[in-house]
């Protein structure tokens, strides 16, 4: 059971794949995908004092207290179906959110794309065929919910980073509108600037 769900609260240390943000006067060092400190960056440096949301996964070993932290629930249910997979472990998980996102990584299953896969760092053929086998069904379920569809999943996808980032969602349809990038950062990065 994950005993912290989120954290609210300013970001003191950013790195590629791991932040540190105070929350209610305790320093949360927390790791998470490059994708979505990429996200997280481009908001702070708007403003450094900006109170930034994050949803967390809290893995508790004999060990050691990890936490995963994603601006959007799609990475995070993603991550947390990925890690029940035998073999695969947070880094793996990680590695490939970092690769790619949720969105890109479900239309690779979908598409039985293994040389995709064997990009991730720490996949070969074997991992890459376990993991197309586990997670067919997920994420058949998942797009389903989230009636996401080629076309529009950037810009979903970078809808669902600003609203975790704070932003209203009259704000976001009306800051996306007309954006024609071809990156979720680069539609974000746009829309940051509108916004602000």
């Amino acid at each position: 059971m994950n005993l912290i769900v989120g954290l609210r609260g300013v970001v003191c240390r950013i790195e590629p794949m791991f932040i540190e943000i105070e929350a209610g006067g305790v320093i949360y060092g927390v790791q998470m995908s490059l994708n979505a400190t990429s996200a997280l960056r481009m908001y702070i440096e708007a403003d450094a004092q900006k109170i930034v949301k994050i949803i967390c996964t809290h893995i508790i070993r004999e060990d050691a207290h990890l936490l995963f932290g994603f601006v959007e629930d799609m990475e995070r249910q993603t991550f947390e179906r990925l890690i029940k997979i035998n073999g695969v472990g947070p880094k793996v998980a990680l590695a490939i959110l970092s690769t790619y996102t949720p969105t890109h990584f479900a239309s690779i299953i979908a598409n039985k794309d293994i040389d995709a896969l064997k990009k991730v760092p720490g996949i070969g053929a074997k991992g890459a065929g376990k993991i197309m086998v586990d997670v067919a069904g997920f994420f058949a379920e998942l797009l389903q919910n989230q009636s996401i569809t080629p076309q529009n999943s950037l810009q979903h996808e970078a809808s669902l980073a600003l609203r975790s980032l704070g932003f209203k969602e009259s704000e976001i349809s009306k800051s996306l509108q007309g954006i024609e990038a071809t990156s979720v950062s680069d539609i974000v990065k746009e829309a940051l600037k509108r916004l602000a």
